[in-house]
């Protein structure tokens, strides 16, 4: 698997999370950081965030180093190739039933820890997470459903809506990660871990084809991550029409209300209902268009302030610094700069 690039960040939490085994085991995660183009400062920031290239790139480095795509996250762990192996066994499926039930026999057959179980009622189908009754890590069950889920909508051809997720976990401190990436409907500390979905998109047939294997893998982890994400939250929405424009010509809530076909009242409501604001929200799209951004060699943090807004390089540095805990200097040690 490769990385390529994309949009968006990612918690540095998630950061911790992904090295956490090859931490314990004293591995020497200076290429790992180094292939990643993270400074290891950002490591130390509890505020700060990573481009979802970035962790795409970690996710390759780290999968090199350990041998494993599983990040050490199982007792047996998924050898370098698993995946791709994985994905030409599913390809060949009938329909989508026939390839998720492929999916989960293949990492039965290679993992330990883990063992899914795909459930189809008349109405709905549900992939339950079995973990031998000891309670995983939350990053471990996340990271699981991550490679089924993408591999899933890639053999469609088609995002596979989630009705609602799961966990035996107590919550995180932040759950954004998971609304994010799979739906708005994201339990804690259940009796089971599991997603449910519409269960005719079983009948799915197969879109893709051996022919076109190499290309999703040379794509991924990055189209895991970010391609397949939920994005029919209002956030989503909001984020996606901000982006097309400059930040300095985003429209005041009403306007964007109006954009959108709903009221302020109702946008305001709607925004709510996902923990932000409309201010959080453009707080967020600037940061992250700035993260982005500092990974470029050829642009100065001045020409980054500029492109994200702020008419004062130092407005920007205190913003960013608020943002993330970290200056804008530590996204571009790994970079060289004209400075």
């Amino acid at each position: 698997m490769k990385s390529a690039g994309l949009k968006g960040t990612v918690s540095i939490e998630l950061v911790h999370e992904a090295i956490h085994a090859a931490a314990l085991r004293n591995m020497d995660l200076s290429r790992v950081l180094e292939a990643a183009k993270l400074d290891r400062d950002l490591l130390n920031a509890p505020r700060a965030r990573v481009s979802a290239e970035a962790y795409s790139r970690m996710w390759v480095a780290l999968a090199d180093l350990m041998d494993d795509e599983f990040f050490g996250l199982d007792s047996h762990g998924l050898r370098r190739g698993s995946y791709a192996l994985m994905t030409r066994a599913a390809v060949s499926s009938d329909n989508l039933e026939h390839a998720i039930r492929r999916i989960l026999r293949f990492l039965h057959a290679t993992l330990d820890d883990f063992q899914g179980e795909l459930v189809r009622s008349a109405d709905e189908a549900r992939v339950i997470l079995h973990d031998g009754g000891v309670l995983r890590r939350l990053f471990g069950y996340g990271t699981w459903f991550i490679l089924v889920h993408g591999l899933a909508c890639w053999l469609v051809h088609r995002r596979i809506p989630l009705r609602e997720m799961q966990f035996r976990c107590p919550p995180p401190a932040d759950d954004s990660h998971y609304r994010t990436r799979f739906c708005e409907n994201v339990k804690f500390s259940g009796k089971t871990t599991h997603i449910t979905f519409a269960s005719d998109l079983l009948d799915l047939k197969i879109a893709e084809s051996a022919e076109t294997v190499d290309n999703f893998l040379r794509a991924a982890p990055a189209n895991l991550l970010v391609k397949y994400r939920n994005d029919a939250s209002t956030n989503a929405q909001v984020r996606h029409r901000l982006r097309s424009q400059r930040p300095d010509a985003w429209p005041d809530l009403e306007q964007l209300a109006q954009e959108l076909s709903v009221s302020g009242t109702t946008l305001q409501r709607r925004l709510q209902q996902e923990g932000l604001s409309y201010q959080r929200v453009k707080d967020d799209l600037r940061r992250d268009i700035a993260i982005d951004l500092l990974s470029s060699a050829s642009l100065t943090v001045a020409d980054v302030a500029e492109r994200t807004g702020f008419q004062e390089t130092s407005a920007f540095h205190r913003a960013f610094k608020k943002w993330t805990g970290v200056s804008p200097g530590a996204y571009r040690s790994a970079v060289p700069t004209a400075e």
